[in-house]
C-alpha cells in the first residue's frame, strides 16, 4: 500500500491502514507496532489516542460519513 487509508465507522474508531507517522502535539513520534490502527473518536478510551473499545461501553453516536452543515 503506497499511501495511508482512513475509513471512519459508525459509531466506532478511525481506522488507519497504510503507512503513517503518528505524533503527539509536541512533534513526539508515537511509537505504532502494526501498520493497521484504530484511533479513539469517543474520547474515552484509557488508549488515547487508540481506541480500545469504550465507545461501546459509552453509547458513542456518529456517522461513517461527514455531517453536513458544518464548516470546513
Amino acid at each position: 500500500m503506497a499511501e495511508a487509508r482512513i475509513t471512519s465507522y459508525r459509531d466506532g474508531p478511525l481506522l488507519v491502514r497504510g503507512p503513517v507517522r503518528l505524533c503527539d502535539q509536541e512533534g513526539n513520534p508515537i511509537e505504532l507496532d502494526r501498520e493497521t490502527i484504530a484511533l479513539c473518536r469517543c474520547g474515552k478510551s484509557r488508549m488515547r489516542p487508540f481506541c480500545d473499545g469504550t465507545h461501546k461501553v459509552v453509547r458513542f453516536r456518529a456517522p461513517s460519513g461527514a455531517e453536513s452543515g458544518r464548516g470546513g
